[in-house]
C-alpha cells in the first residue's frame, strides 16, 4: 500500500508544477506515507492532525458539514489538507507561485485516489471480493 501511495503523491507533484511535497496521515496524526524533502513528516502529520481537529470544528459549528479541505496561505508558500476518506487526509506543501486552482483540481482527485487504495486495503477480503465481482 505504501508504495502506491507514493507514486501518487509523486504523480501529484509531476502534475501540479510547484508543488514541494506532501504526505498522507491518519486523523489521528500517524504518518502512512511522505514525499516531503527538507520537512519533518511525523511532526507535520501531527501538527495536520491538530489543524484538521478545529477544521472540523469550525465546519460543524458553522453549519458547513463534513470537513473537505483547508488551504494555509504564508509568505513562503501554502499548505492545504484535503479529506481522503473518513480515516485519513493528504496534505500538500506548495511554493508561493503555485497555481492554487490546479492544486485543488489534482489535489481533490488524488485524495480520492488515496481513499479507494486506502479502502482497499482495510478493507475486509470477502468485501473486496464482493466488488470485484459485482
Amino acid at each position: 500500500m505504501e508504495t502506491d501511495l507514493l507514486a501518487e503523491l509523486r504523480a501529484l507533484k509531476h502534475r501540479v508544477p510547484h508543488l514541494a511535497g506532501g504526505l498522507v496521515a491518519s486523523v489521528d496524526g500517524l504518518l502512512v506515507a511522505h514525499d516531503t524533502h527538507g520537512t519533518e513528516p511525523s511532526g507535520l502529520a501531527a501538527m495536520t492532525a491538530a489543524s484538521l481537529g478545529l477544521a472540523q470544528r469550525l465546519a460543524d459549528t458553522t453549519g458547513q458539514g463534513d470537513f473537505r479541505e483547508s488551504l494555509v496561505r504564508g509568505e513562503h508558500g501554502c499548505v492545504a489538507t484535503y479529506a481522503a476518506g473518513g480515516s485519513c487526509v493528504l496534505t500538500l506543501l506548495a511554493h508561493p507561485d503555485v497555481n492554487v486552482g490546479r492544486l485543488h483540481l489534482e489535489a481533490r482527485r488524488s485524495a480520492r485516489r488515496i481513499a479507494d487504495l486506502l479502502a482497499d486495503t482495510l478493507a475486509p477480503k470477502e468485501s473486496r471480493e464482493s466488488r470485484e465481482v459485482g
